[in-house]
């Protein structure tokens, strides 16, 4: 997993964690919603800052597709690898 993502990510998410997850609960293969109980809107708010601080655009399927912590970063990266 790649280091700056991940370190990101943890920053990102940690607004929309609940009072019963800890930060470093978070694994790579953390469930967003079932193991950190984050809720569905909070998905969508953690997706809207994605695009803020990569500069990138998540459609619809990336949510869908964005399940785990490793999700995430596959995203992340494809999006960024991909010309304009």
């Amino acid at each position: 997993m790649a280091t700056e993502y991940y370190t990101q990510l943890l920053v990102i998410i940690k607004p929309y964690l609940p009072e019963d997850v800890a930060l470093t609960d978070i694994k790579e293969d953390s469930h967003l919603l079932d193991d950190l109980n984050i809720n569905s809107a909070n998905l969508v708010d953690i997706m809207l800052d994605l695009e803020d601080a990569y500069d990138i655009i998540l459609e619809n399927e990336d949510l869908e597709k964005m399940q785990t912590v490793s999700d995430a970063i596959d995203i992340i990266k494809t999006k960024l690898d991909s010309p304009s």
